[in-house]
């Protein structure tokens, strides 16, 4: 333990550092005690008054001299109980936005603080470790500067499905013609090699059994990705057992067979009680709280027993006269005491929210700090909130078109669901006609709507469905003319895990081109699987190109074409006014340009400074808040759309039509307009 004592020396300083010293000394606390006297460093570190207290980076105390129990309180802060006797593997997932790579990368840090030998391993595409961190993610592991015993890798999809191509290309006879191999390339040029690829490197890293490293900590992407992640050493052992003939888009089989050790391997990994434990993570929050409830049953029926249950960001309001604060604080209690009895049953921890945003080693080593960080109420009133144009305003601008696609997209847990139901609900009432689907395998429109809506097509695009109409359609053209035996071979074939990539994707290809003649909103994965359905629409046009080449590409027209076209698609990005969301939302609409895709429009979502507070702790994240709304008006976005967090929550016709119904007010004609 770091402690820093702030002051200029005076006797009250002196006592302060002899009381610390001593109550360390009984409670048996090793701790480095600092003594900073220099003015600018004192204000630097935030302390207002002297003498004042620092540990591990968070000021706990400022003005007068702690009492014995403030200080006997910060020796014995207990570690969080996922870090009590912690298995070799441990596993963050859960809801997008609840705060996964935060606790994974405090974990791991905490973990190799402690002098344990730590990798830490994102297997999320839109993985923002790298901005945590401060580090350049690589797919090799890199040591963490600052943080001794801790190494850092990042599954890249790219990398991993090169390096898998390699060695089953290797696998193949000296003597193997040319135009074979060229076939097997063809074979694993689509999106389900690079999801296998990247399995493979996950499998790889469950199954090492070296000392290299004492604990392996996963910071994985959002829950549906997750789950179809877990299965997978479950579904190609079952695919791989007694086949090895034919080939598949992921080479022959007999080529697959040489994983089928290491599959087996990473599912028995998986099911120990005593090698692994998967952190359910989630927000006092209805809606993730659910997740976390259907999370925990489904991975019960992978094997995956030994879970523990993490509430993060949970938040008590400092002054009963602040609405905003007391309504956070109230859903927040409301969403615990109607949690499920098989999360009940799970070993829990509680995460305090936090005056800060979670980037740099000081902030995640303050984050499962067992002390709270003292808040000093607003010196000065805040600069007045410049008012923003709201939601109403881009469902007016959308409107103004007579049909097309309206893409939602962004991180996960910002809001995508909310912003994609309240614009489809925008548009009806504006007149239109409307089907609303979802991308996501978590499926939360039906919950968010909470109802029928007339006029208003909802479904949405469900794996395990799509893959079925998938097979069947292949069936019945393929099947005439074969043999029993090649029905046989076929059918085998197509029940291949990677048949579920092919299948969305057609799924996904439909929704796009209902656009030519109605409105079509989709409410799309969190970041990292939609850029894998991206890369799987840029691999289909690509290939439809090169077959149409010298046909004349007049009559060819692309789902990648489709979202290119600005007057068909109009993209809109849903960000929390955040740090990381916003940065991932800036990478989401880079990664979109370099496909040719310009983003329409930016949402901020639930925005805290919107709506007015003057609580404590609230308002030290409002000024962050306003550092993000001015970095996306400063260039990020050409169109900027602002909707406040609510006192009642946006769920339901009702609350959700509140978002979009025309407002009278000033700006109101700009709302099509760049800002």
């Amino acid at each position: 333990m770091e402690i820093k004592i702030l002051g200029s020396g005076c006797s009250k300083c002196a006592y302060t550092v002899a009381l610390v010293e001593k109550i360390a000394h009984g409670a048996g606390r090793e701790i480095t005690l600092t003594k900073v006297t220099n003015p600018e460093e004192i204000k630097r570190l935030g302390a207002t008054a002297t003498p004042a207290v620092v540990i591990d980076g968070t000021l706990v105390h400022s003005g007068g001299i702690p009492s014995h129990e403030q200080v006997k309180g910060w020796m014995e802060a207990k570690p969080q109980g996922f870090l009590t006797r912690p298995t070799r593997h441990l596993f963050f997932t859960g809801k997008g936005g609840v705060g996964k790579t935060s606790l994974s990368a405090a974990t791991a840090l905490s973990l190799a603080d402690a002098g344990k030998k730590v990798l830490l391993v994102s297997t999320d595409a839109a993985s923002n470790l790298d901005q945590m961190l401060g580090i350049a993610l690589q797919n090799t592991a890199i040591p963490v500067a600052g943080a001794p015993g801790l190494s850092v890798l990042n599954i890249d999809p790219d990398t991993a499905a090169e390096s898998y191509r390699q060695r089953v290309l290797a696998q193949m006879d000296a003597d193997t013609a040319e135009t074979a191999r060229a076939t097997v390339r063809e074979q694993l040029s689509g999106a389900c090699t690079t999801e296998i690829a990247s399995f493979d490197e996950f499998a790889s890293l469950l199954s090492d059994d070296t000392d290299r490293y004492d604990h392996i900590v996963f910071d994985t992407a959002p829950t549906g990705h997750t789950l179809r992640l877990l299965s997978l050493p479950q579904a190609w052992s079952g695919f791989l057992a007694g086949n090895d003939r034919g080939a598949s888009c992921l080479g022959p089989h007999s080529g697959l067979k040489m994983q089928e050790v290491r599959f087996k391997a990473a599912l028995d990994a998986l099911s120990d009680l005593e090698r692994t434990t998967v952190i359910l993570v989630t927000r006092a929050d209805t809606s993730a709280i659910a997740e976390a409830a259907r999370t925990s049953d489904e991975l019960r029926t992978l094997g995956l027993n030994h879970q523990r249950l993490v509430i993060n960001g949970v938040f008590h309001a400092s002054d009963p006269g602040d609405e905003v604060a007391c309504a956070i604080e109230a859903l927040e209690r409301q969403a615990l005491d109607a949690m499920p009895q098989s999360l009940r049953a799970l070993p829990q921890d509680l995460v305090p929210l936090r005056a800060f945003d979670t980037v740099g080693l000081p902030a995640l080593r303050a984050l499962l700090a067992g002390y709270v960080a003292r808040i000093a109420p607003c010196a000065a009133p805040a600069e007045p909130f410049e008012r923003q144009l709201s939601l109403d305003a881009l469902a007016d601008a959308l409107a103004s078109a007579e049909h097309g696609l309206i893409m939602v997209m962004g991180k996960g847990g910002v809001g995508k669901t909310t912003i994609a139901a309240a614009l489809a609900l925008g548009l009806i009432q504006r007149g239109k006609t409307v089907h609303l689907s979802t991308t996501d395998p978590a499926a939360h429109l039906a919950v968010t709507l909470a109802g029928d809506v007339p006029g208003l097509r909802v479904d949405r695009i469900d794996p395990k469905v799509e893959t079925q109409r998938y097979i069947d359609k292949m069936m019945a053209a393929k099947s005439p003319g074969l043999t029993a035996q090649e029905q046989t071979l076929l059918l085998e074939d197509l029940r291949s895990p990677c048949t579920e990539e092919v299948a969305v994707f057609h799924a996904f290809s439909k929704i796009v081109n209902e656009g030519r003649s109605a409105f079509v909103v989709l409410d799309t994965a969190p970041t990292g699987h939609s850029l894998l359905l991206m890369d799987a629409t840029g691999a289909y046009h690509r290939q439809t190109l090169r077959e149409f080449e010298g046909r004349g590409h007049g009559r060819v027209t692309t789902p990648l074409m489709r979202l290119q076209d600005a007057a068909y698609c109009r993209i809109i990005l849903v960000t929390l006014p955040e740090v990381t969301p916003v940065s991932q939302a800036e990478a989401l609409q880079d990664d979109l340009r370099r496909a040719g895709i310009e983003p329409y429009a930016w949402v901020i979502n639930k925005s805290i400074l919107a709506a007015g507070t003057h609580d404590p702790l609230l308002a030290a994240r409002v000024e962050g808040e306003r550092q993000q709304m001015k970095r996306i008006a400063s260039g990020l976005a050409t169109r900027v759309f602002t909707v406040p967090w609510r006192i009642r929550p946006p769920v339901g016709f009702v609350e959700l039509s509140k978002l979009v119904t025309q407002q009278p007010g000033p700006g109101r004609s700009q709302a099509g307009s760049p800002r």
